[in-house]
């Protein structure tokens, strides 16, 4: 190629360098429908919520959410559950989409439970994987939430990495005491009802207990009189919100 050549090449370069982006190249915003692929070739759905300002210029924080046993995938049940974006964040954000600050994944389980050594929960993990690999994610504010089943699984989970996320915040779930020790560096805050007649109250109580007894910090809200959906009131915390993104790994 000769030098006028060259030199046109590179001034259109800086052209489309300067041109505004297509709308086809600019990132889905709002709930957004992905696909895993399984390594036995099978595919999982799941779901991606991304702020309505994100544009790739920025790092953005992210959170890992964990439904419910109710919203798992049953393929032998005779009519659809409600899905895992339709019970405990998922709402929340609908609430506040115009202006929430975390990119949320959100995946189904495939049977029952989040333990850490699930395929639910390495599925899971692999998705969160995904999502900061396609999105500009700050690596340093990354949390895991989950309710009831996921609530569990969020503490099984952080015992067994505790160093991967910069808070977790388990809402009516049990965990552990005997492994609550491994949380006490990491942030917590912690939702139950005391009339949860699914997951006993004390299933929160004796983490917190253990986390505070090992030298740890974390917080806890117990909500007096409510029963097992006090992940609606968890999630319709605004301070929440706020208090995850004081959560940075150092």
């Amino acid at each position: 190629m000769n030098l006028s050549r060259c030199l046109a090449a590179a001034a259109l370069l800086a052209l489309a360098a300067h041109l505004p982006a297509r709308a086809e190249d600019k990132a889905k915003t709002g709930f957004v429908d992905k696909v895993y692929k399984n390594a036995d070739g099978t595919e999982s759905p799941y779901v991606v919520f991304v702020p309505k300002n994100y544009d790739g210029t920025k790092e953005v924080p992210i959170i890992l959410f964990l439904h419910g046993a109710g919203e798992t995938k049953n393929p032998k049940a005779k009519k659809e559950g409600q899905l895992p974006v339709q019970v405990g964040i998922g709402p929340a954000i609908k609430k506040r989409e115009k202006d929430f600050p975390f990119i949320v994944v959100i995946p189904r389980a495939e049977g029952f439970g989040w333990g850490a050594d699930t395929a639910n929960a390495k599925r899971a993990l692999a998705m969160l994987d995904a999502t900061t690999k396609e999105y500009k994610v700050d690596s340093k504010r990354q949390y895991l939430t989950g309710l009831s089943m996921g609530g569990m699984g969020t503490w099984s989970i952080a015992t067994a990495m505790p160093d991967r996320f910069a808070a977790i915040v388990p809402v009516c779930g049990r965990g552990d005491p005997k492994q609550a020790a491994k949380l006490k560096d990491l942030p917590c805050w912690c939702f139950h009802g005391d009339a949860d007649a699914s997951v006993k109250v004390e299933g929160s109580r004796e983490m917190i207990d253990a986390i505070k007894k090992a030298g740890g910090s974390p917080k806890y809200t117990e909500y007096p009189g409510v029963g097992h959906n006090s992940w609606d009131k968890a999630y319709g915390t605004d301070e929440l919100y706020t208090w995850l993104l004081e959560q940075k790994k150092k």
